[in-house]
């Protein structure tokens, strides 16, 4: 009887709910691989904003110096002055500070120098 059934079904192709449940997981699997991947350039791309925009600020900061023969008190005083064209981001996890006696610069958070 089963044959029967089997003979007047015909010879159908196609994919078992089992082979696209494998299909399936092997595409998460390799998604969940490329998701961690990327993530590590994400943390060296913040590292790298870090030290672009100390290196920025310690410039400006020693041109305000040669200029007027003080240091800035902060990053703002520095795009007042048009020594910066933007203040560093505190979004990407750091943060810059100057101090005003000495001029040394400094970066917290994500990015230490």
């Amino acid at each position: 009887m089963l044959e029967k059934l089997r003979a007047a079904r015909g010879h159908e192709d196609g994919f078992t709910l089992i082979e696209l449940l494998i299909v399936v997981v092997i595409l998460g699997v390799l998604a969940a691989v490329a998701v961690f991947g990327v993530q590590a350039f994400n943390g060296e791309g913040k590292a790298a904003a870090c030290e672009t925009d100390w290196k920025s600020v310690e410039t400006a900061n020693e041109a305000l110096y040669a200029k007027t023969g003080a240091y800035a008190a902060d990053t703002a005083e520095l795009k007042t002055k048009n020594f910066l064209k933007d203040e560093p981001s505190t979004t990407n996890g750091y943060t810059i500070s100057i101090d005003k006696a000495t001029g040394a610069v400094k970066a917290t958070g994500a990015c230490t120098h």
